[in-house]
């Protein structure tokens, strides 16, 4: 497949570099936007990288100041019902985090991918990405975009599977394991450990790309279960203070 060397979102930069230089603004003002763990101020995206993911129209014709993030339809037609979109809500109550209170659908192997800052990635059992799936899925990336990516009850099938594809997709940037004094855990709360249901909870897995986190990964589940109707772990290892956690998520992924 040929590179593309033009952002797909050209054609509305000077909007999208507005909206965005305003959103970012807001999320560093937050009241409770913690100071990260080495006491330095977050560093913002500048006006350039910030214009890149999104910059399109809104779905369900939200006002263009509201965060979307979309939960992504991957492999043809798996996707999940089991991620809890009550994170959003908890974003809008406890920082300056203007959201949508659901999640959109989305399909991965579409452009319509480039409307949001942040997507959700997350299933059960074994699945294969296309080719083009996969392609879009590292340009989004590389262009400023962000995925949460959570084994649904912990199905080992699936982290088999989100593995072989993260290295097909990414081959020079290796998933590798977060420290708890990352900057992501530092933003609108101080998180210093992650709880699990039972046992020990692995740590946050991550793959960063010019120094700037662009996929999280959680073998354990951030699903947070206990908000979805007709869902439960299953016995899996769901972390208990997932919605912190991808609260902190969505707003590093605003800022950087």
């Amino acid at each position: 497949m040929q590179e593309h060397t033009q952002s797909p979102f050209s054609r509305r930069a000077c909007a999208a570099r507005l909206r965005w230089r305003t959103l970012l603004a807001a999320v560093l003002a937050a009241p409770l936007f913690a100071a990260f763990a080495d006491g330095q101020t977050p560093k913002a995206k500048s006006p350039e990288a910030a214009a890149v993911v999104p910059d399109a129209k809104q779905s369900g014709g939200e006002p263009d100041g509201i965060v979307q993030v979309a939960n992504l339809v991957y492999a043809g037609t798996k996707s999940s019902q089991c991620f809890s979109d009550h994170f959003l809500v908890k974003a809008g109550k406890d920082s300056a985090i203007s959201t949508s209170r659901r999640f959109h659908a989305v399909k991965l192997s579409s452009d319509d991918i480039y409307e949001f800052p942040m997507v959700i990635m997350t299933g059960e059992g074994t699945f294969q990405l296309s080719d083009r799936e996969r392609e879009v899925l590292r340009r989004y990336v590389e262009r400023g975009g962000f995925l949460l990516s959570s084994a649904g009850c912990s199905s080992q099938e699936w982290d088999r599977s989100f593995r072989r594809e993260m290295a097909k997709v990414f081959p020079d940037h290796p998933l590798q394991p977060i420290d708890m004094g990352h900057p992501i855990f530092h933003t609108v709360y101080d998180i210093r450990s992650l709880g699990p249901k039972h046992g020990q909870a692995r740590p946050l897995e991550g793959i960063s790309l010019g120094g700037r986190l662009g996929v999280v990964y959680s073998q354990d589940g951030l699903n947070d279960t206990q908000h979805t109707q007709g869902c439960c772990c299953c016995g899996g290892n769901e972390i208990v203070n997932a919605i912190e956690v991808n609260v902190n998520i969505l707003a590093y992924a605003l800022a950087y």
